[in-house]
């Protein structure tokens, strides 16, 4: 057999990019960068882990594994170990609620030295392990074996991170000259910042695994909705090209790097809300978090009702209208949480929640391994999850506070993929 050469890797994640929008934008030819790997590499669909929520998809990107292992569970919790809310920026006003500060230092401290699994083992230490040089830049899961410091007053706390590892201006490992990422968030300078260092690290060749984290498209989808970031997505696709450019061209970067292009997490526009505060509002000794598309009622001591009544109130209010219902206990951790999953069931109605799993929402997947491909044959459409016949199209769970983008007086949130078999 032929010696294969191993490439150095760059992981690119567009936060919240469905393959709708992608496979839109590459068969229009508005987005060319990615257009030209989908047409050289291979394409499919792949399904985000549960829930759906960006700490968590982040989380599962980083160490390969679910929640059960790398403990990250929700966007906002309940820690029981020391009985407070963890809150991880659902919205400004939740943040507000929870305490600023407590909220920005778990996101950017907490959530990787405390909160993450310590059973878990990331990319980035096992990379930096077998001595390579892994980068990463603005993604918040980025636990390695490099001690950083912050260098703005206020985050200075030492972390632990990848080798070459850059965080929105607040933590940098080497100096790059990238512009400050927080100038304006809907200008895109949070991006424009991720592609500034990436395109440093390219031109020196400064890495043997990247992670270049945009964020800027799931921000524009909430606020404008799934199907109207057009704009923001084709900024997604300049910074691509800025990286290839780095490189020398297309042929110079293909033949240093392999790539792969994926998102954490999908979109779809939701025209109603649910929560589930409701029905324990007159429930002692129990905690409901939620936000977006998922919700955790958790039992705390000295509450009467055991796990089956509490799955039973939920499912009162939402079991008839085509839900179902999973309760998780995990006495280890002393925890016990019910959580509600809205599955859609093929001829079934899910009465005015049905419109959630219309429209699939997994994570879109663009690879480049070197190999010639199309981004679909002629004649072939991917698998919308509810055009199969007996694909169980599973919508996974969405709910809680409404705080999500408006469009046209409609809500946006995000949400889990449907499986298709």
């Amino acid at each position: 057999m032929p010696k294969i050469d191993p490439k150095k890797l760059i992981l690119v994640v567009i936060d919240g990019l469905t393959p709708a929008m992608l496979e839109d934008a590459v068969e229009r030819r508005a987005t060319p960068w990615l257009a030209f790997l989908a047409d050289h590499g291979s394409y499919r669909r792949a399904v985000s882990t549960f829930p759906s929520l960006t700490p968590v998809c982040l989380a599962s990107i980083a160490t390969g594994a679910h929640g059960d292992v790398h403990e990250i569970p929700h966007l906002v919790w309940w820690h029981r170990g020391r009985e407070r809310l963890v809150e991880y920026g659902s919205s400004w006003g939740a943040i507000r609620a929870a305490g600023a500060r407590r909220s920005i230092m778990d996101t950017v401290f907490t959530l990787n030295a405390e909160h993450l699994g310590k059973g878990a083992v990331t990319v980035y230490e096992s990379l930096e392990d077998a001595g390579l040089v892994p980068a990463a830049v603005n993604i918040t899961c980025y636990r390695g074996r490099t001690p950083h410091r912050g260098k703005v007053p206020g985050f200075t706390r030492p972390v632990l991170g990848p080798r070459r590892f850059f965080f929105y201006s607040l933590i940098e490992s080497d100096p790059t000259g990238a512009p400050l990422a927080w100038r304006n968030r809907p200008g895109g300078t949070i991006d424009g910042y991720a592609t500034a260092v990436a395109r440093w690290l390219v031109t020196r060749d400064g890495f043997d695994f990247l992670v270049y984290y945009l964020s800027d498209y799931d921000y524009a989808s909430h606020e404008h909705g799934p199907d109207a970031a057009h704009d923001v997505l084709a900024r997604c696709d300049e910074g691509i090209g800025a990286l290839i450019e780095a490189a020398g061209g297309l042929d110079e970067f293909l033949e240093r790097y392999a790539v792969i292009v994926c998102s954490d997490h999908g979109q779809t526009a939701v025209t109603q809300a649910a929560t589930l505060q409701e029905r324990y509002a007159g429930v002692p000794a129990t905690l409901v978090t939620a936000s977006n598309r998922a919700g955790m009622v958790y039992r705390l001591p000295g509450c009467r009702e055991d796990e089956r009544e509490l799955a039973r109130r939920l499912g009162h209010r939402f079991g008839r209208r085509g839900h179902d219902l999973r309760v998780q206990r995990r006495d280890d951790r002393h925890r016990r949480a019910a959580r509600a999953v809205h599955r859609h069931r093929p001829g079934h109605r899910a009465g005015p929640l049905a419109t959630l799993a219309r429209r699939p929402a997994t994570r879109p997947l663009v690879r480049h391994p070197g190999n010639p491909g199309r981004f679909r044959q002629p004649g072939q459409r991917p698998c919308p999850a509810r055009r199969r016949p007996g694909c169980p199209g599973r919508a996974l769970p969405r709910g809680g506070p409404r705080h999500a983008g408006r469009v046209a007086g409609r809500r946006t949130v995000s949400r889990g993929p449907p499986r298709c078999s």
